[in-house]
């Protein structure tokens, strides 16, 4: 059975082994069924999920916001994409990746203010999936 497994974050985040740790671990329980699902930031938590995933083989997923290029990875037609900037496509975009996902893992380094990442964690628990904060 399909896992879909959302890895979202703070940008400040990096610790990479943990990320990596993880990323291993998951694909040892779900082997080929395993979809990594982001948000397509180019820093910290989001960044790490993307390059470890498609490093590790497994297949990846990106709610990138409305704002940005679609790119390889994008889970939106074309026509969702090169957007006018709004702040309201990051809240958009995380409703997207908490739609999608089974489990939303959030990558948050203590004392960090992630305001979007509690943004995503907000939609998830709304909708009733399971989340995890790991620091």
């Amino acid at each position: 059975m399909r896992m879909k497994c959302a890895i979202i974050g703070s940008r400040e985040y990096e610790n990479v082994r943990k990320i990596k740790d993880l990323l291993t671990d998951l694909k040892k329980r779900h082997g080929e069924e395993l979809v990594i699902i982001s948000g397509g930031c180019p820093e910290g938590a989001d960044k790490y999920a993307k390059k470890y995933a498609l490093e590790f083989g497994i297949k990846y997923k990106e709610f990138n916001p409305a704002h940005t290029p679609r790119n390889l990875h994008s889970a939106m037609s074309d026509s969702y994409y090169n957007k006018p900037y709004h702040v309201s496509q990051f809240h958009h975009r995380n409703l997207l990746i908490a739609r999608d996902c089974d489990v939303m893992i959030a990558l948050i380094p203590k004392g960090v203010d992630a305001r979007g990442s509690e943004s995503a964690i907000n939609a998830a628990k709304r909708l009733n999936k399971k989340v995890v904060v790991l620091t």
